[in-house]
């Protein structure tokens, strides 16, 4: 299959919000509790103005099947070579090389721009995203024991490293 990037834009929103409203709402992916309204979106592409943030899109059809984007780990000057990665492919879409070649094309974009580090945040809970990033070459460098909590559970943060200079 091929896949298409494209710069993630206002007229994504409705697409975008209903693949991460559903890790919302079925998963420890991602950590809010409640479905967000799709005006929420505008949040992503502020959070990550200046990075490379996409509209992962069907060859065939052109229809969204998931989305991806660094942003800045810390606004200060200090850690301009360290970006946060976020990734979110479509339940039905998942395992099917997405998710790596998201990973490979973010990679590419940020050593473009300078970036040497990428973290990735993720719950204990979501243990084939931990697999996933110790896969592709991510160590786990710190955790933070019982800071979140979802649907009633407790669970640690998982802090997760990949040099890529």
């Amino acid at each position: 299959m091929i896949w298409k990037y494209e710069e993630m834009t206002e007229e994504d929103s409705k697409e975008i919000m209903n693949i991460f409203n559903y890790y919302i709402e079925h998963s420890f992916a991602a950590y809010l509790e409640q479905k967000l309204p799709d005006e929420f979106f505008k949040m992503f592409l502020e959070m990550t103005k200046g990075y490379p943030a996409y509209v992962i899109k069907d060859g065939i059809n052109s229809q969204a099947v998931g989305f991806c984007f660094l942003r800045a780990y810390n606004p200060l000057p200090a850690f301009r070579e360290t970006a946060e990665v976020s990734y979110f492919i479509e339940k039905d879409q998942v395992g099917k090389g997405i998710g790596t070649e998201a990973l490979n094309r973010l990679e590419k974009a940020g050593k473009e721009m300078g970036i040497k580090h990428l973290l990735a945040s993720i719950s204990a809970y979501n243990e084939p995203s931990l697999r996933f990033h110790s896969k592709n070459g991510f160590v786990e460098c710190g955790r933070f024991k019982n800071i979140g909590k979802k649907k009633g559970q407790v669970f640690d943060v998982v802090w997760m490293q990949k040099e890529i200079v």
